[in-house]
């Protein structure tokens, strides 16, 4: 007697302890993305925010349009950090 199963085998991996999760069928390298930590989305959208405006503040030392944006940024975030405390 022959027994077929009506159940797909999926294999969950996740290469960073559960921060991202992926999902492959046995025998495949080929992996699918399940689920993203949104905590840890976050932080990474963060990290690149951080990257890029460094980048900018270089790059202002050349470029007096970003320069007097940055100074614009700076300011207002004075202002706000004054008004919270």
């Amino acid at each position: 007697m022959m027994i077929k199963s009506t159940e797909e085998i999926i294999i969950y991996e996740s290469p960073d302890g559960g921060k991202t999760v992926y999902t492959r069928k046995p025998g495949t390298d080929r992996r699918h993305l399940h689920s993203v930590d949104p905590a840890w989305l976050k932080e990474q959208e963060i990290q690149v925010r951080w990257v890029n405006l460094k980048e900018a503040v270089y790059l202002a030392d050349s470029d007096p349009t970003l320069d007097d944006a940055i100074k614009k940024v700076e300011m207002l975030y004075l202002l706000k950090k004054d008004h919270k405390e």
